[in-house]
């Protein structure tokens, strides 16, 4: 699924997987602990580590896309992706086809 991390775009792929999973836990678990078990410290502590990884996201896509390695077009879908639950697993397959060495 994530492909080679030495390339850029693998790189996307790679850190938008795992950004894409804790986008799913901050959803899937850690909102409902907040609001079902009183336990807001889990949304802090995943919605931290989403945030920075979000960021990372967007550095590495930026780069990606100074670099040519991907057109405007697709650094901007992969980037909407990120704001959608599963987003980044959906576009997985067709950014494999920009992940040339």
């Amino acid at each position: 699924m994530m492909g080679s991390y030495k390339t850029l775009v693998g790189r996307v792929r790679l850190v938008g997987a795992i950004e894409g999973i804790s986008f799913l836990l901050l959803l899937g678990v850690a909102m409902p602990l907040k609001y079902f078990a009183d336990m807001p410290k889990a949304v802090s502590i995943v919605g931290m580590a989403h945030g920075v990884l979000f960021i990372g996201f967007c550095l590495v896509l930026l780069q990606a896309w100074l670099s040519e390695h991907l057109s405007f077009r697709w650094a901007a879908i992969a980037f909407t992706a990120t704001l959608i639950p599963f987003g980044p697993f959906v576009i997985d397959k067709k950014l494999q086809n920009f992940d040339k060495p």
